[in-house]
């Protein structure tokens, strides 16, 4: 029995951290085969942000992607990463539901249940914890490693020895930035080793260039498991490749006993599958020092620098990693793991580009108002008194917040059928992701996206010329308005929607006069998102500074308010995807 063994993450958090987890299910199952037979103690496959992109972005069963892979690694166990009481989603979740998840999940392939919450508040992680324990699997709990002046390894230890007596059969030091460094590795696990006797797995990115130092060091404190991505799925904001492990250990104590040559032909593989994924390839490809500040997790800057670009906004990045450290700070120094690095990340764009705090999402007010855990430390109290005034709340929820949530698995399941939902499985993933969920259910017959065509057009050409539109079709003209260039649609009636074609400019004042429709003043979106609902009827009378439309922008919530007194009239339907600046709604 070697002394030290691997966990490959190239099914779930490589491809999550290089490209925003787009890798399809397709491209992982040929592979798999040669996966099974490397002697690996687990794989990583699901769970994270898998769940989301599969049903948002990919059009597949993020259950049917779990039982063909568990169907296709029949000797290696299934690792998911679990988020406590929130499971997968943003928020937490009454315990049935939790329970009913946990179950599904072992039933259809989980063999290793991963779970951690945000807030390293234990009181998050047990329902799930004893819902897997019911399961008969694995239950590894993890602890969101930060470096603040509030953790430190003490805490982490008694943190570990709780976790233990919760009936962990390991634990994780889940290092999501690439913060933890060697010799803080070391002591570290020896400050868990003399608390624990169970096995602990160190899983740490390579982002800032010490996640193979670490991972030898932890080794040598004593470490069982540890979390390696093969080489061609490695490095940058992945992780130390497989293969570079196994050799560093051959000939020592520590040796893995993994085949190199194997290994290696996987890698081939992989490398050929990640050309596909090129236009979702995170910038970050070397050694990051400026996350050992911004503390920025490896899956969260991929996806950060795609959410950027759809706001029109990549030139902003730096401004926004600086961001990320200051909201952190005022949300009681939480460690940036999901759902918290959305929370902050998203936060900390909104910052950026409209001022701090400005628009303040629900998800930031839950998050320092206690609905999201115990933090670290104490929020500033300006933005606690920002987020009181949003939720109508008088005190911070001091609670485990799951106490307030009545049971709600059978509401879940009327409401899931109504829109489309035909199994359990479908129940949950309603549950999970209720504002995706049904237009998934609606499109799922047409079957998986093809990663062939996530394939990078060429350049078309620039032409200020008027498309052509045929008879009953819309005409599009490329507009300059004060400096700035904007895409310019005229449908067949005559209605004009704008939105601008420069990246990185805002729209000039005044240049939503060129859109409007009836002589209203025009609300135009700030960000690139989904209108999800309206806050008041179409027509009723609202004052400015009132909510009118709720858009979902970055998996966040952000209130679009009126510019103006008089009655509403809107643009688009919800539902409808709108580009930053382009009109949403009319006030006159």
């Amino acid at each position: 029995m070697p002394k030290v063994k691997l966990t490959d993450l190239v099914l779930r958090d490589a491809h999550q951290s290089l490209h925003a987890t787009r890798m399809t299910t397709a491209d992982m199952l040929p592979a798999c085969s040669r996966l099974d037979k490397i002697g690996y103690w687990a794989l990583e496959a699901w769970g994270g942000a898998t769940f989301d992109s599969c049903i948002r972005f990919l059009n597949e069963d993020p259950w049917d992607r779990l039982r063909k892979l568990h169907a296709a690694l029949p000797n290696t166990p299934i690792m998911m990463l679990l988020r406590g009481q929130n499971l997968l989603g943003y928020r937490h979740y009454a315990d049935d539901v939790v329970d009913k998840f946990v179950e599904k999940a072992a039933q259809t392939g989980v063999g290793v249940f991963r779970i951690f919450d945000a807030c390293n508040d234990p009181r998050n992680l047990k329902r799930a914890a004893d819902a897997a324990k019911k399961t008969g699997k694995h239950v590894q709990m993890a602890i969101s490693y930060a470096t603040t002046p509030y953790h430190t390894k003490e805490i982490y230890a008694d943190l570990a020895k709780r976790y233990a007596e919760f009936g962990a059969d390991s634990i994780c030091i889940k290092d999501m930035s690439g913060l933890l460094k060697p010799y803080e590795a070391y002591e570290l696990v020896k400050a868990i080793k003399a608390k624990v006797d169970i096995p602990v797995e160190i899983h740490t990115h390579a982002t800032t260039g010490l996640s193979v130092a670490t991972l030898v060091k932890s080794a040598e404190a004593g470490a069982e498991i540890l979390d390696t991505a093969i080489s061609s799925m490695a490095m940058g904001t992945s992780h130390s490749p497989t293969e570079t492990i196994v050799e560093a250990f051959k000939g020592t104590e520590f040796e893995t006993g993994l085949d190199i040559n194997a290994l290696l032909d996987i890698a081939v593989y992989f490398r050929d599958v990640r050309k596909k994924y090129a236009k979702f390839e995170s910038s970050f490809l070397g050694a990051d020092t400026r996350i050992l500040v911004s503390q920025v997790p490896g899956g969260m800057l991929s996806n950060l620098e795609n959410q950027l670009k759809e706001q029109n906004a990549s030139d902003k990045i730096d401004a926004v990693l600086k961001e990320i450290a200051v909201v952190q700070k005022d949300c009681g120094y939480i460690p940036l793991v999901t759902p918290t690095s959305q929370i902050v990340g998203t936060q900390a764009v909104f910052n950026v580009l409209f001022g701090r705090y400005k628009n303040l999402t629900s998800e930031t007010a839950d998050l320092v108002t206690g609905r999201y855990g115990a933090l670290a430390a104490p929020a500033n109290p300006e933005l606690v008194k920002l987020a009181l005034a949003k939720n109508n709340y008088d005190a911070v929820i001091t609670e485990r917040p799951a106490d307030s949530i009545a049971n709600e698995y059978a509401k879940m399941a009327e409401e899931a059928k109504k829109e489309g939902a035909q199994t359990d499985e479908d129940v949950l993933t309603y549950a999970m992701f209720p504002k995706v969920a049904p237009k998934f259910f609606k499109e799922r017959s047409k079957g998986p996206v093809d990663s062939a065509s996530f394939a990078v057009p060429a350049a078309a050409a620039a032409s200020s010329a008027p498309a052509k539109a045929g008879a009953g079709q819309a005409a599009r003209y490329n507009v300059n308005v004060n400096g700035a260039n904007y895409d310019v649609v005229v449908a067949p009636a005559g209605t004009v929607a704008v939105a601008p074609a420069a990246a990185g400019k805002a729209a000039p004042a005044g240049a939503a006069a060129a859109a409007r429709s009836g002589g209203g003043s025009q609300i135009l979106s700030p960000v690139a998102g989904t209108v999800l609902r309206y806050a008041v009827g179409d027509g009723e009378t609202v004052k400015a500074g009132d909510n009118v439309i709720i858009i979902e922008s970055m998996k966040m919530e952000l209130e679009i308010k009126a510019t103006s007194a008089g009655s509403v009239h809107y643009l688009v339907p919800t539902g409808t995807q709108v580009q930053s600046q382009q009109p949403i709604a009319e006030i006159g």
